[in-house]
This record gives structure tokens, C-alpha cells and sequence, in this order.
């Protein structure tokens, strides 16, 4: 894992204390999910949804990816779509890359690019906006984690999903074409980074011998 990522994932470890109760109790849903299918050697399969499938579905799936990478939890599989196709957000592409991120675009649809996000040398997650029953996603046997209230509004059931979880987060756009976006980009990721990365640490300390 590059090392400027992997001292930001030390840094929001110790940060577990800032998320709140009823939100602990969310993740620990997810955490729950996750040991079942590990203790049955299943893979895992989480799918990150919003509307637009443009900025914190995506910050989820990579979020679940490097966090999962960090505490060393095998067949995780990582997925985002939305209820819209529209694109992988600009604001967002650059708020992972000011925080160590390495991103290419790999396919150039004008409209809808393909991203790889990179977070070690050999190690990325694919970004483009898709619907969240896109064929690129899990048909199946999948957590469905939405992340905006507009989405977890108007999707009150996810076919095939095993389980939906509720984790909605404050939509980052509110901060386009001012000078906090950046800011306001990173500290989003940083919000839904911690949470999952305490959603995975849970499953470390049950495990334990």
C-alpha cells in the first residue's frame, strides 16, 4: 500500500471515538455480515449505492477495499452503482488523489470514463458510474450499503441483496465551485474511511485467539 495511505488509514484507526453510537450500531451490522460469510469461506461482496453513483458510493467502494487491505480480511469485493448514470465526480477523483491515491483513466467514454484507483503498486479498484444492477455488479448474495438518503429513499428494496444497510452520509457537492471543496471531499472520504475501517476492526478483535 503506498505510504501516504497507509499512515492516513493509522491516523482514522485511532479516530474510532468521533463516530457516533447509533451509526457504531449500523457498522456493526456490516461487521456482523462480513465475519458470517468469512467463518463459511464465502466471498464477499459489498455494493456501495447513491444516486448519481458519482462521489460517495464510489468513496465507499474504495473506502471497503483499502480498509479490507489494511486489516489483511481476504475475498472482499468491492462494488458501487446509483439509481442514475452519470460520472465518476471530478471534485472526487481529486480529493483521493490528494490523499495519496494514483488514478488513471483506462477506457475515455467523454461521458462516463473508466478510472483505476490505485492504492499500492499492484493493488486498484475500477470507478465508473453505473446503475447498481449494472452486469459489472453482483446479481446476488451482496450487502447493498446506501449511502444517500435520496437513493435510500427511493430504493426501498435492492433485488438480491442479502442485507441493506442504512450508513447515508452528507452529500460533498454542497461545496462545488467554492473554496472548500477540496477540503469538503477529503473529509468525506475520511468520514465514510473511518467508519468502515472500524466495521472491519471488529471482526479482528472477535477473531482473535
Amino acid at each position: 500500500m503506498f505510504e501516504k495511505i497507509e499512515i492516513l488509514l493509522r491516523q482514522l484507526v485511532n479516530s474510532f471515538d468521533q463516530i457516533p453510537k447509533e451509526r457504531k450500531v449500523l457498522l456493526q451490522k456490516l461487521s456482523a455480515y462480513i465475519k458470517e460469510k468469512m467463518l463459511a469461506n464465502e466471498d464477499i461482496n459489498l455494493v456501495y449505492i447513491c444516486t448519481h453513483n458519482s462521489r460517495r458510493s464510489h468513496f465507499g467502494q474504495v473506502a471497503a477495499t483499502i480498509a479490507a487491505s489494511y486489516f489483511k480480511i481476504k475475498n472482499v469485493h468491492c462494488f458501487s452503482g446509483g439509481t442514475q448514470v452519470t460520472a465518476f465526480n471530478t471534485n472526487a477523483i481529486n480529493a483521493l488523489k490528494e490523499l495519496g491515491f494514483e488514478i488513471n483513466t483506462k477506457e475515455s467514454d467523454p461521458k462516463n470514463p473508466l478510472y483505476q484507483v490505485a492504492y499500492s503498486n499492484t493493488q486498484f479498484e475500477k470507478c465508473f458510474s453505473k446503475l447498481y444492477d449494472d452486469e459489472s455488479n453482483p446479481k446476488d448474495n451482496f450487502v447493498a450499503i446506501m449511502t444517500c438518503s435520496e437513493a435510500e429513499k427511493n430504493c426501498p428494496f435492492i433485488t438480491g441483496a442479502k442485507i441493506r444497510i442504512g450508513t447515508t452520509y452528507k452529500d460533498p457537492k454542497e461545496a462545488d465551485n467554492t473554496e472548500e471543496v477540496i477540503n469538503t471531499y477529503v473529509e468525506r472520504f475520511k468520514q465514510i474511511t473511518t467508519e468502515t475501517l472500524y466495521a472491519f476492526s471488529l471482526i479482528t478483535q472477535q477473531l482473535k485467539p
